[in-house]
């Protein structure tokens, strides 16, 4: 059985992709929330999509519990002993009672009802135990004249296709409800790539794109390629091309 989130959006049909085009977050998130933790017994990573933050988690936890509403994500994700993979939407209350070191939700949490998903977050974690959310902004790069070609990309071409939670990853996380007593950390990126096929690559996994190409029934992607390949040949970027991470961590009240 296929379970989506209330907002409807999949990333299943697309899973291969998303395992292989979405990029590793930095060890040293993972290395600050493992500090912050109040003991190393159990990590629930919410919105896993296909395992990359459960398996990071898995070097620092002694069990992971890593959920996620799509199967064929979960289909695609490392096995590790530690981690255990669970069907299952950020609403669904797994009956965890303070029992929870860590909460992480990796570039998941603006498909989640944050209400029903916090009231059991707060449930399932210990005493000071920490939540985490994170996402990625939209990658621009040291050339010009390549961020105008993605700039048209964002919102000339993709403007109708975002969906109203595109609001939250384009606002950094700053105006996402968080109702906990927040943890300061330094910022964080992650690497996206070397070459413009690697941009394309990345580009490719992001929710406007999916749903351009299943309304238009082509890639939104080919429009600009010419335009992205001029631009990268006559004003190459600084290497390697990354893109912002955005992340709240606290814990409760």
């Amino acid at each position: 059985m296929q379970v989506r989130h209330p907002i409807g959006m999949s990333f299943g049909q697309d899973a291969g992709e998303y395992f292989s085009y979405r990029p590793q977050y930095p060890r040293a998130l993972f290395a600050l929330l493992n500090e912050a933790a109040p003991a190393r017994d159990l990590a629930w990573d919410c919105g896993t999509g296909s395992g990359q933050s459960a398996v990071a988690l898995a070097e620092y936890f002694n069990q992971v519990l890593a959920t996620d509403p799509d199967q064929r994500q979960l289909d695609m994700a490392p096995v590790r002993p530690n981690i255990r993979y669970a069907l299952a939407a950020a609403e669904t209350d797994l009956g965890l009672r303070g029992e929870v070191d860590l909460i992480t939700c990796a570039c998941s949490a603006h498909w989640f009802d944050l209400s029903r998903f916090y009231a059991i977050a707060r449930r399932s974690l210990k005493p000071r135990g920490v939540i985490a959310v994170w996402t990625y902004d939209w990658p621009w790069t040291s050339s010009t004249s390549l961020n105008v070609v993605m700039q048209k990309l964002k919102c000339e071409i993709l403007g109708p296709f975002w969906g109203e939670n595109s609001a939250y990853y384009f606002g950094r996380y700053e105006n996402l409800p968080f109702p906990f007593i927040e943890i300061d950390h330094p910022p964080f990126h992650v690497p996206i790539g070397e070459n413009a096929d690697d941009l394309q690559k990345f580009l490719s996994t992001w929710s406007a794109v999916k749903k351009f190409r299943l309304e238009q029934g082509k890639d939104p992607l080919s429009i600009v390629d010419g335009e992205l390949r001029k631009a990268w040949a006559t004003e190459p970027p600084t290497l390697p091309l990354i893109a912002p991470l955005h992340m709240r961590a606290g814990r409760c009240s």
